[in-house]
């Protein structure tokens, strides 16, 4: 987070700065090893400073909260209760944004039915508004192995990023898996009729209009982050090409959308039988995948060094943010 520009002044005009969004007060109830946390911060950089086991990874998870998915550690939600506590645990946040002030209050506990988002008193279906309002990047040593682990957390490590430039992602990618988990359920049910399935057909109608739209998502991401990458200076680090693996992303490329949209709905169809016995959907946005390249040495980021891997990491956060920033 950064600090606003100064005001600039000509005989006519005054030019407004834009006002980064930030948290200007943080309490948390209950979270992980806090049972009472407070902190006030203005608009600019926040150093959290301590012993080691003082919590501060868990300041930082708890922000995490305020944003989809499962956070910077990808923990169980139950788990962040902290040790003894028998009530929910509480993220509250003051914010300074664009459009003015907000308070956003995310809690679990309560029935234990998912996480339960208010914004300014008023309880908020999805995560959209608050993505689009305090979008996250963030940077953890788990991720040093992103280029050398599987591909699922390349995903993950795009899509976030393609959410803080499209904060409605998050409703096609939960609807893709949530179709998909109840087909691969239904494909391994005992006497499926697999060639006229009208709920299949639907599962599968629906899987298309979804996974399309993540695709696109994801492809407006690389783009951007191409040519973040191509502004941001490689004196410190090195310089990543990026592109993506995946069939609707290359369909896409080549095809208007409800073209794709059709063609993967066919395919879904006449793959029943293969992924009923796959136990598993063989095709899709589940499994496409981020490649990264040292732009240099033109290799691929998972035969660099150590050292450039981070190096490399490091590189195409800061172009994300430069994304982020100007969006």
């Amino acid at each position: 987070m950064s600090a606003p520009d100064t005001h600039f002044k000509s005989a006519d005009v005054a030019i407004v700065p834009q006002i980064a969004p930030h948290i200007t007060h943080l309490r948390l109830a209950d979270f992980r090893s806090h049972q009472a946390f407070d902190m006030r911060a203005g608009c600019g950089a926040v150093v959290l400073t301590g012993p080691n086991g003082a919590g501060k990874t868990n300041v930082l998870e708890a922000i995490s909260m305020l944003g989809a998915g499962r956070g910077l550690r990808g923990g169980q939600l139950a788990d962040m209760r902290r040790v003894g506590a028998d009530g929910a645990w509480q993220v509250l946040a003051d914010m300074a944004t664009a459009t003015g002030a907000m308070r956003v209050s995310v809690q679990y506990g309560i029935n234990d039915d998912g996480r339960q988002l208010r914004i300014d008193a008023e309880a908020v279906r999805g995560f959209e508004q608050l993505a689009a309002d305090l979008p996250q990047l963030w940077l953890t040593p788990a991720m040093d192995s992103l280029f050398v682990d599987g591909a699922s957390g390349r995903r993950k490590f795009l899509d976030r990023f393609a959410q803080t430039l499209d904060a409605g992602l998050g409703h096609p990618l939960t609807q893709f898996e949530k179709a998909m988990r109840e087909r691969n359920k239904l494909l391994q049910a005992a006497n499926v009729s697999l060639q006229y399935n009208s709920w299949l057909d639907g599962l599968e109608d629906t899987m298309a209009t979804h996974g399309v739209a993540i695709a696109a998502a994801r492809l407006l991401a690389l783009d951007a982050l191409d040519e973040g990458l191509k502004l941001t200076p490689d004196r410190a680090f090195p310089r990543a090409d990026v592109a993506l693996e995946g069939v609707l992303e290359a369909d896409l490329r080549q095809r208007p959308a409800v073209e794709v949209e059709d063609g993967y709905r066919t395919r879904l169809a006449t793959a029943r039988a293969q992924d009923a016995a796959a136990g598993r959907t063989l095709e899709g946005p589940h499994r496409s995948d981020l490649l990264v390249f040292h732009a240099a040495k033109k290799i691929s980021a998972a035969a660099c060094s150590t050292g450039e891997q981070k190096a490399l990491l490091v590189g195409l956060v800061l172009a994300q943010a430069r994304c982020a920033a100007v969006r």
